[in-house]
């Protein structure tokens, strides 16, 4: 069941990367850090503090998560107001919405301690647990959205070009980039819902996807979806290999590496590494 989870929520996050980062004009627009993926983590985790779905309950908690993740846009949206096209506010204000989220998210765990061990997977990104009533519900969830989003290919195209090209060309930008929103909270809820928060997926998938299938977001959209397979799956399998040494190293019995803190392990070490080499090269 971890590879069928993991075959869906990847190519969520993919795509919803490159969605948000097309929309907003922004190579550092990932879910993570524009409010997304930590609203659709508080929409899940308070639901569970207040009795109203579980980790046992996907339908619950996709509505939970889809709740919490566009109130995190909505928080963007309105603190961006008429900067909405300009790509460094959208940035700033995208990271200071994440860490009030990520602030709420661990008051309410205060508040409700004895949810802890039932929400630290939504909070970090784990596999532990997934059925096939998951499944289920995120397969019909993701193709809806993933299909919503290349319908979008064109606009975002355009939007990506900046918003006076978008609007020479006879777009609405406001109502493109309304649009693009929330296909992309959508797709990160199906995912946080599934396997919970899969740090740095969402941001560094669309540059690999731009990078291997080009400008062309017909082509890319689809690209990043199998792109964001690939590295998530890859990322759990290198999970459970090192979940395996490290107990076989510390003589634990059961010792569970998750997905989601390798993936931002790397994730933020990758990004570290593209951040320094631009900044050599300028």
């Amino acid at each position: 069941m971890r590879g069928t989870a993991l075959g869906t929520s990847g190519p969520e996050v993919g795509v919803a990367g490159l969605v948000l980062q097309s929309a907003l004009r922004n190579p550092l627009a990932g879910p993570e850090v524009t409010g997304v993926t930590p609203g659709a983590v508080l929409g899940a985790v308070a639901a569970t503090g207040l009795g109203l779905a579980g980790w046992d309950s996907p339908a619950a908690v996709v509505v939970a998560a889809c709740l919490g993740g566009f109130a995190g846009a909505g928080l963007l949206w309105l603190l961006t107001g008429r900067d909405r096209g300009d790509p460094e506010r959208t940035a700033v204000y995208g990271v200071l919405v994440s860490a009030v989220l990520a602030g709420l998210t661990a008051v309410v765990l205060l508040v409700a301690p004895g949810e802890l061990g039932s929400v630290v997977q939504w909070l970090i990104g784990s596999t532990e647990g997934r059925v096939w009533q998951h499944w289920n519900l995120l397969w019909p969830w993701a193709l809806l959205w993933g299909a919503a989003a290349w319908l979008l290919a064109g606009p975002l195209t355009l939007l990506r070009c900046g918003d006076e090209q978008a609007s020479a060309a006879g777009l609405a930008t406001g109502w493109g980039r309304g649009e693009a929103l929330v296909c992309a909270v959508a797709l990160t809820a199906g995912a946080v819902s599934a396997v919970g928060a899969l740090g740095f997926v969402g941001l560094l998938v669309p540059h690999l996807a731009l990078a291997v299938f080009g400008a062309d977001l017909r082509v890319t959209l689809p690209g990043a979806a199998l792109l964001g397979a690939v590295v998530v799956a890859g990322a759990d399998a290198a999970a459970q290999l090192l979940s395996r040494l490290l107990s076989s190293a510390l003589d634990a019995d059961r010792l569970t590496l998750p997905v989601g803190a390798l993936t931002t392990c790397v994730g933020a070490g990758l990004l570290l590494a593209v951040a320094r080499r631009r900044a050599d090269e300028r």
